[in-house]
């Protein structure tokens, strides 16, 4: 089946990352994106692809379950280890009419990529350009033209506003948070 992108919208939400094969029938070990997992079910439509924006190809869901903190997901057509290991690093997606909606404001992870920071007094910060999830808070990674790489915790105190309509987020820089060069 060649790559396709779901009909009138080829935007995708991510919601697992394939970290390596598990046993050798062909089950995917996925890293968690999503805050339901449980909607990954028997005979849904999944896509494997790089990014959210990219061509990706659909797959049918054999079967899902959890292992720890990890899922173990097996795909239709997807037999072995050797073919598991094909889509090592793809990321599992949905496409962006399937997900659950939001509350005002709140937003997607995928759409913090690519944000401009700015401190609240209006200072340009830099670009945020990934997204840590360590467990406690998650931590957004901001390329700073100025700082080099500047780690912000996603906490109230540090982050006052995210505007996604004007693709800014307004950070409170908490002491140390600065390489003073």
């Amino acid at each position: 089946m060649p790559p396709t992108n779901p009909p009138d919208d080829p935007r995708y939400l991510m919601i697992g990352e394939v970290l390596r094969p598990h046993g050798i029938r062909g089950e995917l070990r996925i890293r968690i994106l999503t805050d339901y997992p449980e909607r990954i079910t028997r005979d849904k439509t999944v896509y494997l692809g790089t990014d959210v924006n990219a061509v990706a190809k659909p797959y049918t869901v054999e079967g899902m379950r959890m292992n720890q903190e990890y899922g173990l997901l097996k795909l239709v057509g997807i037999n072995s280890r050797e073919t598991a290991d094909l889509l090592r690093q793809l990321f599992v997606l949905i496409p962006l009419e399937e997900a659950i909606p939001l509350e005002d404001g709140e937003v997607y992870l995928y759409e913090l990529i690519g944000m401009n920071v700015q401190t609240e007094d209006g200072t340009p910060l830099g670009e945020l350009v990934d997204v840590l999830e360590t467990g406690a808070n998650d931590v957004y990674v901001v390329a700073s033209p100025q700082y080099g790489e500047v780690l912000l915790p996603a906490i109230d105190q540090c982050i006052l506003k995210i505007d996604g309509d004007a693709n800014l987020m307004t950070v409170h820089l908490l002491d140390g948070l600065l390489d003073k060069r």
